[in-house]
């Protein structure tokens, strides 16, 4: 009886170190930024226009102010050029509040990607995400 008492608590100590273990070893969760299409005060700009990200985290361009806007990431000049292909988006959006949201995948290419509004590119709507 007292070595069946023993051979539980060993059970129960490694079932415990195993599971504190596994929770500290947990990835950090994931970041959501909301970037803006369209200033405010009505510039023809990505609000922020630099935005560092994570594997994992979301990032939801929405429309502010002056629509129409799309998101293209420049693929001849990204890092990797089918992950700025399959981030891009070159549906134009027309309302205020839609949004186009992307979920960095986790093996995603390290490396900044310059993206751009294909109606305002000329008048300076360009943004840089920066993948670390």
């Amino acid at each position: 009886m007292n070595l069946t008492k023993r051979f539980l608590q060993a059970v129960f100590a490694v079932v415990f170190a195993v599971s504190t273990l596994v929770i500290a070893a947990a990835p950090a969760s994931a970041a959501s930024y909301t970037v803006k299409m369209g200033a405010d005060n009505g510039m023809l700009v990505f609000e922020p226009n630099n935005l560092e990200v994570s594997a994992g985290d979301t990032v939801s361009w929405a429309i502010n102010k002056m629509p129409p806007h799309n998101v293209v990431f420049d693929d001849a000049k990204a890092p990797d050029a089918a992950l700025a292909k399959a981030m891009s988006n070159t549906k134009m959006m027309f309302a205020a509040g839609d949004t186009y949201d992307v979920t960095i995948p986790a093996d995603a290419t390290p490396g900044t990607y310059t993206y751009f509004c294909s109606p305002h590119r000329g008048a300076g709507m360009i943004g840089k995400l920066t993948i670390k």
